[in-house]
């Protein structure tokens, strides 16, 4: 394989995900989701204003942090890791949800 400009288009798979509106009870059902799933997850307060909260999450990359109105997305690989909303969606459309 060459160093050649290349397009690809990506697969349709379906995620599961849910989103953060912020606080720390609304924090709670997210950390415990994805603990129950083997991957670390804390609430973290941010360093220069300790009234803001983030969810911080164990990742193949290192520890990533979700911020209120941010994404968390269960991957492919039953991966977790957040993603901001715009990027979310530009990449998927809600298809429904998980049954309990």
């Amino acid at each position: 394989m060459d160093a050649t400009v290349r397009k690809a288009r990506k697969k349709p798979v379906e995620i599961e995900y849910m989103v953060w509106p912020g606080g720390a009870r609304n924090a709670t059902p997210i950390i415990d989701w994805v603990e129950a799933h083997g991957q670390e997850a804390v609430l973290v307060h941010d360093n220069d204003d300790p009234d803001v909260l983030h969810i911080g999450i164990g990742t193949l990359e290192g520890l990533m942090y979700a911020s209120p109105g941010d994404v968390i997305i269960k991957g492919v690989a039953g991966e977790f890791y957040p993603c901001k909303p715009a990027i979310f969606n530009k990449t998927y459309d809600s298809v429904g949800y998980v049954d309990a």
